[in-house]
């Protein structure tokens, strides 16, 4: 049997299978292509931006730093011409001066120089005389003038690092008899502040004051019942003498203080023992023994033997080895104060004194 033969056929499965996969893998490579250019152009496109965008900002930076030199330099420009007006006008000066030196004769020039050399000897003169008596008169801080020129012979020591004055304030302050201190302690403050035995115990306190070295410590305390220093909250505290407006200030408010109710000298003796560190001198100033001791007598009237128990009492609280100067003004009616505060004086080594009524 023959075989029939085969007919051929150009658009067989095969051949649209071979053309479909042709064109399939031209179209992809097409889109692949085409993609990646865009992707390489964007990137391209942003780094160029980026580099334009630096770019722009060093020329605005540029322009602004440019713009600042010329300012500076038009000022510069003017400081250099105010400092060459300036070099010219210093030259002209000294040009000047030159000038005047030259003319100057010598002669005369040592004329001056020996006149002026002579003045400046009598100044010395008398620079070394004034220093020579203010080594007579002590290297006092404060001036007391009294009335009339007086020196007064006192015996009292006024030296030592730390001073302390105690001063007496009670009622007994107003009068030397008791018929006095009765009738002022009914009348005004003003009146009770000017009783001439209490403007003399103030008077006092600022004459000791003038007398002190300039280089000690001071303190002052005025006491009754209680005590109070003459610069409030300074209590138990050492002051520079050197301190003159502080000084100044003490003896102010003491002149403002006035004298009321009755005499404790435990209280203030008690006093002494807070400073700290001790003082090595102490100026006593009173009229009388201590009416109470650190509690107030339950009786109005004391006896003068009760007045001494207080008076030893006290004197006990007192520290050892400090000298005690004391300065009595005598009150009528207290006959044993004299000698009592003689005997303190004595056994602390320090001095006893019952001034007249025009001292200081």
């Amino acid at each position: 049997m023959a075989r029939r033969k085969r007919r051929f056929n150009a658009f067989s499965l095969s051949f649209l299978d071979i053309m479909s996969c042709g064109f399939g893998a031209v179209a992809l490579i097409f889109l692949i292509i085409k993609h990646d250019a865009d992707n390489q152009v964007v990137e391209v496109n942003q780094d160029l931006k980026a580099e334009v965008n630096l770019l722009e900002e060093e020329v605005t930076f540029g322009r602004e730093q440019l713009v600042l030199a010329r300012n500076t330099l038009d000022t510069v420009s003017d400081d250099l011409a105010d400092a060459q007006g300036l070099a010219r006008r210093i030259q002209e000066q000294i040009d000047d001066v030159r000038g005047n030196i030259a003319e100057i004769d010598s002669s005369d020039l040592e004329l001056d120089i020996k006149k002026l050399q002579e003045k400046i000897k009598k100044m010395e003169d008398a620079k070394e005389k004034l220093e020579a008596e203010n080594r007579q008169l002590g290297n006092n801080v404060r001036k007391f003038i009294g009335d009339g020129d007086r020196q007064y012979l006192t015996g009292l020591k006024l030296g030592g690092d730390r001073v302390l004055i105690l001063m007496d304030r009670s009622a007994s302050m107003l009068g030397d008899k008791l018929i006095n201190v009765i009738r002022r302690r009914n009348m005004s403050t003003r009146e009770k502040r000017a009783s001439p035995k209490w403007v003399r115990s103030i008077d006092t306190v600022s004459w000791i004051s003038a007398q002190l070295p300039s280089d000690s410590r001071y303190q002052i305390y005025a006491f009754n019942t209680e005590v109070e220093s003459a610069i409030p909250g300074t209590e138990g505290n050492w002051l520079n003498i050197d301190d003159r407006d502080q000084l100044d200030q003490a003896i102010e408010n003491v002149r403002e203080m006035v004298p009321e109710n009755g005499t404790s000298l435990e209280r203030v003796f008690a006093a002494v023992r807070q400073l700290s560190p001790m003082p090595d001198n102490i100026i006593l100033l009173t009229d009388g023994l201590p009416t109470q001791g650190m509690e107030r007598p339950k009786a109005n009237n004391i006896s003068g033997r009760d007045r001494i128990k207080l008076f030893q009492r006290a004197v006990k609280l007192l520290p050892e080895s400090i000298p005690v100067n004391v300065i009595l003004a005598p009150m009528e009616g207290d006959p044993y104060a004299a000698s009592e505060f003689w005997r303190l004086a004595q056994d602390t080594r320090g001095s006893f004194l019952s001034p007249s009524r025009d001292w200081p």
